[in-house]
């Protein structure tokens, strides 16, 4: 069945709002001025540009993907120092930007209720990522993933939105065995 949804018309996306930049964009741009600053004081150009990165990102491999061991039940593990949540249901995986879309609030996983949540605004989401209510105007935004033996491999910089990638939102997911 699907869900309904009452649109209040004094509601308003903030997908425009310049303030609602997404955190991977603001970081970089911090790293950068950061490395310029560096520059600009007289650190040499490998320094400048090496210490924002390990700041930032302390431990990340390079090509921006992190390896998950494969959950072996339904559910979700959160990792909060890559901003990715991974997801087991039904013998598929996923992995979502640990941001609520509508204002980029770190989601909650209910165990109890089989569903994310967001704890500002209370959207609702399925274990897939889809909508199910609250303030929030689309689906969770998917990572890109594969499945590598017994790891999922998660590429941070491929990021699907369903409202503007919907074809490569709904293909971002990987089948698991029993």
């Amino acid at each position: 069945m699907p869900v309904v949804r009452d649109v209040d018309a004094t509601s308003s996306d903030c997908d425009d709002c310049p303030i609602a930049t997404d955190r991977r964009r603001f970081f970089r741009d911090a790293a950068l001025a950061l490395a310029g600053t560096l520059v600009a004081l007289g650190a040499t150009r490998r320094v400048a540009l090496a210490l924002p990165v390990e700041l930032i990102h302390p431990g990340r491999r390079t090509d921006h993907t992190v390896t998950y061991p494969v959950p072996t039940a339904d559910g979700a593990q959160i990792d909060r120092d890559n901003q990715v949540i991974i997801v087991r249901w039904q013998n598929v995986g996923y992995a979502f930007n640990l941001s609520c879309p509508h204002q980029n609030t770190a989601l909650r996983w209910d165990d109890a209720d089989r569903r994310f949540q967001c704890p500002k605004h209370h959207s609702k989401y399925q274990p897939d990522g889809t909508f199910i209510s609250g303030r929030a105007t689309r689906s969770m935004d998917r990572l890109g993933i594969r499945l590598e033996s017994t790891s999922l491999i998660v590429d941070l910089d491929q990021f699907y939105r369903q409202d503007k990638e919907p074809e490569q939102w709904k293909s971002a997911f990987v089948t698991l065995t029993a």
